[in-house]
């Protein structure tokens, strides 16, 4: 589908953003679209969290523009911006869920604190119970997050990132400490979530092995389960690859086109395909 007949998601337009002088994203510019996912790639302290982080609304660029959804983000009141949020969801680093709540009451958080969602209190369990049931977390509702493994935090915490079904989903290095066992699972959800909800995707990742699976494969549902994207079927499964230096965009394209690239700063972090 041309970009030009699809919706903008999330616009950057030349932002910058500076903490006491030093600079975390430098004239920033990126246009994502409906469906797109994006693979974040970059050295640690390049700018990639930073760049989640502005695309919420958390953090307020020093100059630029921001726009969510066609609406100017960097123009909103705190208040706009948490109802602009509602459409956004968020995998943070680590997880972070509540150590004192229960799983199932971070996966309701969302739901009963963001007002624009609207969702009667007596939808909230079953809510909560699908999402669950979509990263394969069902019987965990009763339990806190220190009785689960680091894999099933992650899950559960992606649970509660898309319990209100948001247009756009971001995900802040999803399968970090985790073994390649279990960040494969993590991927294949995120995938599932893309496939299944039609989501635009951020993924800010260390592992070129994430942006591979996400490029290249697709979620049948079917059959339940992940597939090589082939054909048209790869066509309608776009995904972008950025790689962030001190918070300046030095990449931006495919993945064939990535794997080309002679530079020794992104030959880093890519392995390529055999």
């Amino acid at each position: 589908m041309p970009e030009d007949s699809r919706h903008s998601i999330i616009r950057f337009e030349h932002v910058t953003v500076s903490f006491e002088g030093d600079m975390a994203l430098q004239d920033l510019s990126f246009e994502a679209f409906e469906g797109e996912s994006r693979v974040i790639l970059g050295a640690a302290g390049s700018g990639k969290t930073v760049l989640l982080k502005t695309a919420l609304g958390l953090v307020k660029p020093d100059s630029g523009k921001v726009y969510a959804f066609g609406r100017d983000l960097t123009a909103m009141r705190e208040r706009e911006l948490f109802e602009m949020r509602s459409k956004m969801g968020m995998l943070f680093q680590e997880s972070a869920l509540f150590d004192s709540l229960t799983i199932e009451e971070n996966v309701a958080y969302p739901l009963q604190n963001q007002k624009s969602i609207k969702c009667p209190a007596e939808q909230v369990r079953p809510r909560v119970a699908q999402a669950l049931e979509f990263v394969e977390l069902g019987g965990t509702l009763e339990k806190f997050p220190s009785e689960l493994s680091g894999g099933m935090r992650r899950r559960a915490a992606i649970a509660r990132a898309v319990v209100t079904d948001p247009p756009l989903v971001l995900y802040d290095s999803p399968t970090a400490g985790l073994d390649p066992i279990t960040a494969h699972t993590i991927v294949a959800l995120l995938i599932k979530e893309r496939d299944v909800s039609h989501t635009t995707t951020l993924v800010v990742t260390h592992r070129y092995q994430d942006g591979n699976l996400i490029a290249n494969f697709r979620y049948n549902s079917e059959k339940g389960d992940l597939e090589p994207a082939r054909n048209g079927a790869k066509q309608r499964v776009r995904t972008t690859f950025m790689v962030l230096r001190e918070g300046r965009l030095i990449f931006e394209g495919d993945q064939d086109r990535l794997e080309a690239s002679t530079d020794t700063y992104i030959t880093k972090f890519v392995k390529p395909r055999e």
